[in-house]
């Protein structure tokens, strides 16, 4: 099993003085939700994605030699303008990445960064975000240890990508991406997230999601805040026990393309992530009016119509809608005809699984 210290390098075989990279990374929706973690940005329970294929972040990382090396020095610009606020969770990314990529100090970076998604659409942009940045960090590194194997480019992007933003290692690599020790998953690990190695029915392959977005706004909890929250909570033990199975339960599920059950395990695990904020303290209720308007209208549809469609939900009020490409153009009515008027101006992104992240 690898451990993080099989991450730092020797010494570099290559030297380079400047140039740029640039890759795109999707966001992701877990199914199993991770909420709660450890120290180092280690994951209290396992979780499994889908990765997206629209919703993504484009990164470019130009770089150049510093005449001598000091401290992290480096730009960010956001859809081409300067974006001060970024800044800081950057500086703690590269503090945190430092001992693994030994180089970030030598050069002066140039970080130019946009989404293909609304700003403030209200879908979490740190995912894609940091792993498009891992990437291009692993390309720079690539370039000065060209010996370095597919295989360990892609497991240290994901490692360093979980160290910026949790979720960002589901987001590199693989349609269906596990992170998190679970026993009956071969590979799985806290350290990164691995592509999931057994069989997955045809009717996952194209899975739809379509995105309604109820509440555009500032998150009103940080995800590091939310994390904190089950440190001391009532039902996290068996919070995190109940991740381990659902978890065990989708193996055979994604091999026979259930989708009842694959329904059942889904919703479940979006409305518990909830139910834990809204049962600590302080508590947070996430979800708004609209929010549980969509859902009922969906179990509602689903229940007379017999169409396999469900819901999922980060932590917060937008909806993510669930399908199979086989009943796509039934749905889309559906959204149209009963749930854009519960989003904010009738706003919601198609989107659909992804490979993971594209060099440019």
């Amino acid at each position: 099993m690898i451990a993080a210290t099989d991450f730092i390098p020797k010494p570099y075989t290559n030297s380079l003085n400047q140039g740029s990279f640039t890759w795109s990374a999707p966001s992701n929706i877990a199914l199993v939700k991770y909420w709660g973690k450890k120290n180092n940005q280690i994951p209290a329970n396992p979780s499994v994605s889908f990765t997206l294929n629209n919703c993504k972040t484009i990164t470019t990382l130009a770089f150049a030699k510093k005449q001598k090396d000091g401290n992290f020095s480096f730009d960010l610009l956001f859809e081409g303008k300067p974006k001060e606020d970024f800044k800081p969770k950057i500086q703690k990314f590269l503090e945190r990445i430092e001992v693994y990529l030994p180089f970030l100090k030598e050069y002066h970076f140039t970080i130019d960064t946009q989404n293909t998604f609304p700003h403030s659409s209200g879908i979490a942009s740190s995912a894609s975000g940091m792993a498009a940045l891992a990437m291009n960090f692993m390309s720079l590194e690539k370039a000065l240890h060209p010996e370095m194997t597919e295989e360990y480019f892609f497991k240290k992007a994901s490692f360093l990508a979980r160290l910026g933003s949790g979720s960002a290692c589901r987001s590199v690599k693989g349609q269906v991406v596990v992170w998190g020790n679970q026993a009956n998953i071969k590979g799985s690990t806290d350290l990164y997230g691995v592509e999931y190695p057994y069989a997955i029915h045809d009717t996952f392959r194209n899975f739809q999601d379509t995105i309604l977005l109820v509440d555009k706004g500032e998150k009103q909890v940080s995800s590091t805040v939310g994390h904190d929250l089950m440190h001391d909570h009532p039902f996290a033990e068996r919070r995190f026990a109940q991740a381990h199975e659902n978890l065990d339960k989708l193996i055979p599920v994604f091999e026979n393309g259930n989708l009842d059950e694959f329904i059942t395990i889904v919703e479940s695990e979006a409305l518990t992530l909830h139910a834990m904020m809204m049962t600590s303290l302080p508590y947070f209720i996430l979800m708004k009016p609209n929010t549980l308007q969509i859902i009922n209208a969906i179990l509602k549809f689903r229940n007379e119509t017999k169409i396999p469609v469900c819901f999922t939900l980060d932590a917060g009020a937008n909806v993510h809608v669930l399908y199979p490409n086989a009943v796509k153009e039934k749905v889309l009515q559906f959204i149209k005809a009963e749930l854009v008027g519960y989003c904010q101006n009738g706003q919601y992104l198609c989107d659909e699984i992804g490979n993971g992240a594209l060099l440019n």
